[in-house]
């Protein structure tokens, strides 16, 4: 294990059609890691991921075991070629389940049924069309806080993703987003986005989803985590399971709080971050969460080779 290092995990969003294929085509582990997860789900997620139809791919419980089960490949692979354990990991939003399978808190077959039921309740929980995301760019966290809540009116509307400094992401109903952008431009904001996704996550309006989510979470067989992971909704390691598995649920209506997370890992030593999955995404945020840090990736085999030099 290195002490410096720490895993990171990247939650929706990160998905592409054709993701993994180079690295697939020669790494038998990748495709094997794709094989069990479809034989728990019950359906070629390999072939959906590389054929599409991209529409199904970004349904949110399409996305959600993809994405996840992308991930794993490349922790599996990772250990297979004598990568050194990490002494942390965590995972942005979705992510967290992918840092729980890496900590041996829960088995892949497990934890893809579970992301798939996550993404089914959270579509359930909001019609589509009827919610939205934004990313707001250039405010301090605080006033992007104090537009929502002048914003959200009889409506919800929060800041529901601390990514990094000058990025917050919020969620709820539409038409309070779309209030919320426009006051956000009018204070300052660089930009006010609105994000192609189907649910608005991590918001109040989740947590219908969340109470119903309890019974698929306490059905499976969990265990302590062999590596301690950083959640989302503490930005801290949790003190036992009990505290895993509520935070867990919480997550789905409370915000992930990414730049404490990223905080909370340099503080213990970890500044060496390997963002484990499809994309960069985490990359370019982690950066400026806190000095010091680096982030590598794993997502080409090209990336995978200058990692393990570097980290070497």
């Amino acid at each position: 294990m290195s002490a410096s290092l720490a895993f990171v995990f990247p939650g929706q969003g990160s998905q592409s059609l054709g993701m993994l294929a180079e690295i697939g085509a020669v790494e038998p582990v990748i495709v094997e890691t794709f094989k069990e997860a479809s034989d728990a789900l019950g359906y070629d997620l390999w072939a959906l991921v590389q054929q599409g139809p991209e529409e199904q791919l970004n349904q949110t419980d399409k996305t959600q075991p993809a994405i996840l089960t992308a991930s794993i490949a490349l922790w599996r692979l990772w250990l297979a070629q004598g990568g050194a354990k990490p002494a942390f990991v965590a995972g942005h939003s979705l992510g967290e389940y992918s840092a729980l399978v890496a900590a041996g808190s829960l088995s892949l077959k497990d934890a893809v049924r579970l992301v798939e039921r996550r993404g089914q309740l959270m579509q359930e929980a909001v019609p589509a069309g009827h919610g939205g995301m934004a990313a707001i760019l250039g405010l301090d966290d605080e006033v992007v806080v104090a537009i929502c809540a002048e914003a959200a009116e009889d409506q919800v509307v929060s800041a529901v993703n601390f990514n990094s400094p000058g990025q917050v992401v919020i969620a709820g109903n539409k038409a309070a987003v779309d209030r919320a952008m426009e006051l956000c431009k009018a204070k300052g904001a660089k930009r006010a986005l609105p994000l192609a996704v189907s649910v608005p996550s991590h918001c109040a309006l989740m947590q219908p989803a969340a109470e119903r989510f309890a019974e698929s979470v306490n059905a499976i067989e969990w265990q302590a985590p062999q590596i301690p992971v950083v959640q989302n909704v503490s930005a801290a390691i949790p003190a036992d399971l009990s505290v895993l598995k509520q935070d867990l649920l919480a997550q789905l209506y409370q915000p992930v709080r990414w730049v404490e997370c990223v905080q909370t890992l340099a503080a213990n030593g970890a500044v060496n971050l390997v963002e484990c999955g499809p994309g960069k995404v985490l990359a370019g945020l982690n950066k400026r969460c806190a000095d010091g840090v680096t982030t590598y990736n794993l997502n080409t085999p090209d990336a995978i080779a200058a990692t393990r030099a570097a980290l070497a």
